[in-house]
């Protein structure tokens, strides 16, 4: 069986060293960094993750925006997407499960626990 493929779409590129280096070397999945929304759109189209571990707040275009593109086209509305965030106060978090994502993963985390929090999202 393949590796999964897990994309993040965060602006913090130390953070995106960070993430790729757990999720390679502790949960063995392949990873695609994108430091930007759009750049995050386009991979996610062309590349077909089976997860998304997508920020929130970025310059460029919000994770939420992002979300309901990603939601509204027919190539990536069906792969899975864990909210990365610090905006944890129970009403966004109210307001991210209404919105359909796999999961919440606030900042900071736990490195070690990453790939654990995130197979246990996804059910992997």
């Amino acid at each position: 069986m393949p590796a999964k493929r897990v994309l993040v779409i965060d602006d913090e590129k130390n953070l995106c060293t960070v993430i790729k280096a757990c999720l390679e070397n502790i949960g063995r999945w392949q990873v695609l960094i994108a430091l930007s929304g759009g750049e995050g759109l386009t991979l996610a189209e062309t590349e077909h993750p089976d997860a998304i571990l997508l920020d929130v707040m970025m310059p460029d275009i919000d994770g939420m925006a992002l979300f309901h593109k990603l939601q509204a086209n027919l190539a990536t509305h069906k792969i899975p997407v864990i909210l990365l965030t610090a905006k944890v106060q129970s009403v966004d978090l109210n307001e991210f499960s209404q919105l359909g994502v796999a999961g919440v993963i606030s900042k900071p985390f736990d490195p070690l626990r990453l790939s654990e929090l995130v197979a246990k999202t996804l059910g992997w």
